[in-house]
């Protein structure tokens, strides 16, 4: 109720000034827009050279993780992280001739959503859905955990409360992870409806505005036919999400035994992953021809079948380079946000170091805004592997150049299977 609100909220006595970070937040929000738009042009210009850079990107990373371990000591995790990076050496030098046909996969995508960019705003308007959900969601739990929860004092004067209630936490977080993934999986769902528009009927697909038919017709699509399927999957998730959450509260609440609570939160870790990946795939058959979440789910195996480890490391491969390219963003809008904070006087009275809290605002906010626009691109790559291997003979009546030039770095990289 509104004294959840007030506690989660409304402190009329913090000395907090908030303004100076608005203000930074507002400032690095616009510069992070603008900055995704000019990367998005970049990679439509050298998307080979930034496939490369963010290959080594990741090899490196994993190459300063054992560094940087067994500097401070920790001689185990040194030798996982060489593990990690010899692993990302080979993984590298394995994939480095598979990189054509990445490029061309990213480029139609790309392709694809520049001429239907209304689908990049749609993402941030369901951006702004998972927000509000979020702060109300979180004043919702702030009333739960107030009203179930019995704080005492002891004799010894420390602060003992009572055990939290599990089967209402595992419905709050049923909720607030059921929620999310509907509306990850809806963006997910539109972009493939589009990018299958433009694949089939690209004149329904192509418009000087930003939002054409195929916007429309798949956001409609995905909001009422298909979006049972989209439930559905969304829901399994969301479950084991839960089971998760429920089980690194009870770790951190010394309830149980703590190595089979360890035992389990890993199972769980590893299923989420499993399932978040298979849906990622089915949503993209959902989106395409409309199946049911099941019908999709068999699709998914006949592609990987017929496929197998090359949509994944297509994936993997322009996935690394969207989160390279979102990294960059976000470092740059960190160092608009350390500029903003040497130049102006707004963080004269900040509690915290004023740099610092500039410089993180800036990298949160260019990072997670980079991120939303670039989902869309990742989610039309999936859908390009797919239509690739179910429909190329539509893509070389309706897009002839963009056909030779997938069909050229595919028979490259496998002669003899085109």
């Amino acid at each position: 109720g509104t004294s959840a609100f007030e506690k989660a909220f409304g402190d009329a006595n913090s000395t907090v000034d908030w303004a100076p970070y608005l203000y930074a937040a507002a400032v690095t929000g616009v510069f992070s827009l603008v900055l995704a738009a000019i990367m998005f042009l970049v990679m439509m210009k050298i998307p080979k050279f930034l496939i490369k850079t963010s290959l080594i990107f990741v090899v490196i990373l994993s190459g300063v993780w054992c560094v940087i371990a067994f500097i401070g000591g920790n001689i185990i995790g040194g030798i996982i992280g060489a593990v990690f990076f010899l692993i990302m050496m080979c993984y590298a030098r394995a994939v480095w001739s598979r990189i054509p046909f990445a490029t061309e996969n990213l480029i139609t995508a790309m392709t694809a959503v520049k001429k239907n960019c209304g689908v990049v705003f749609c993402s941030y308007f369901f951006l702004a859905l998972a927000f509000g959900w979020s702060i109300l969601w979180t004043i919702a739990l702030v009333g739960i955990w107030d009203d179930t929860i019995t704080c005492t004092v002891n004799e010894a004067g420390f602060n003992v409360c009572s055990e939290p209630n599990y089967g209402i936490l595992f419905g709050m977080f049923v909720s607030y992870f059921f929620t999310h993934q509907v509306i990850q999986n809806t963006i997910h769902v539109v972009v493939a409806g589009v990018v299958g528009t433009w694949w089939f009927a690209p004149d329904e697909a192509s418009s000087s505005s930003c939002c054409s038919a195929g916007v429309c017709d798949s956001m409609k699509r995905a909001l009422t036919t298909s979006f049972g399927s989209i439930c559905f999957g969304s829901l399994i998730v969301a479950i084991i999400q839960a089971l998760r959450a429920l089980a690194n509260s009870a770790r951190a609440n010394d309830d149980g035994n703590a190595i089979l609570v360890c035992i389990a939160e890993c199972i769980l870790q590893c299923l989420e992953s499993i399932v978040e990946y298979f849906n990622k795939w089915a949503f993209i058959y959902v989106g395409l021809y409309g199946y049911p979440y099941l019908e999709a789910g068999k699709n998914v195996f006949t592609l990987f079948k017929n496929r197998g480890w090359e949509a994944i490391i297509a994936d993997d491969l322009v996935s690394n380079t969207l989160f390279f390219v979102s990294v960059v963003v976000g470092g740059l809008a960190g160092a608009v946000g350390l500029i903003l904070s040497k130049t102006t006087d707004w963080f004269e009275q900040a509690a915290s170091n004023g740099e610092a809290a500039s410089f993180t605002l800036g990298f949160v906010i260019g990072l997670v805004l980079t991120s939303i626009a670039m989902s869309a691109i990742a989610s039309g790559v999936n859908a390009v592997i797919v239509l690739f291997a179910e429909a190329p003979a539509e893509f070389e009546q309706n897009h002839p150049e963009r056909s030779q030039k997938m069909r050229e770095t595919w028979g490259a990289t496998y002669p003899g299977c085109m």
